[in-house]
């Protein structure tokens, strides 16, 4: 892997880290009923275009805290198919938040976008 490559990967690893909860909060607040910790994965894949998918092992840390936060509620539900599931869910506090973090995300966009007008 060539030095251009290196820096590649952790400028996205940087972009991902601060974007994820986001992205999750987001994720949550969309989906009709609670979730489990695949079909967040899953729902990211599909929506985001692979640009936020990653290790589905790497959305638990940040799902638990959003939870510690009290922006998530969870509940552990039985599975037919294997070992029992944690369903997440965003409360009001989360749906708050998330309007701020989209207003930061948006403002910090057009900032970004501005700065970057006429490079290729």
């Amino acid at each position: 892997m060539s030095d251009l490559d290196a820096q590649l990967r952790k400028f996205q690893k940087e972009l991902s880290t601060g974007t994820v909860s986001l992205a999750l909060l987001a994720v949550l607040a969309k989906a009709p009923e609670p979730q489990y910790g695949y079909l967040i994965a899953k729902e990211l894949e599909r929506i985001g275009q692979g640009v936020l998918s990653g290790k589905q092992s790497a959305l638990y840390p940040v799902l638990r805290n959003l939870e510690a936060a009290g922006l998530l509620e969870s509940h552990i539900e039985p599975s037919v198919a294997g070992p029992p599931r944690r369903y997440y869910r965003i409360n009001d506090d989360g749906r708050a938040a998330l309007r701020q973090w989209v207003a930061a995300w948006n403002a910090t966009r057009d900032s970004v976008e501005s700065v970057l007008e006429g490079i290729s």
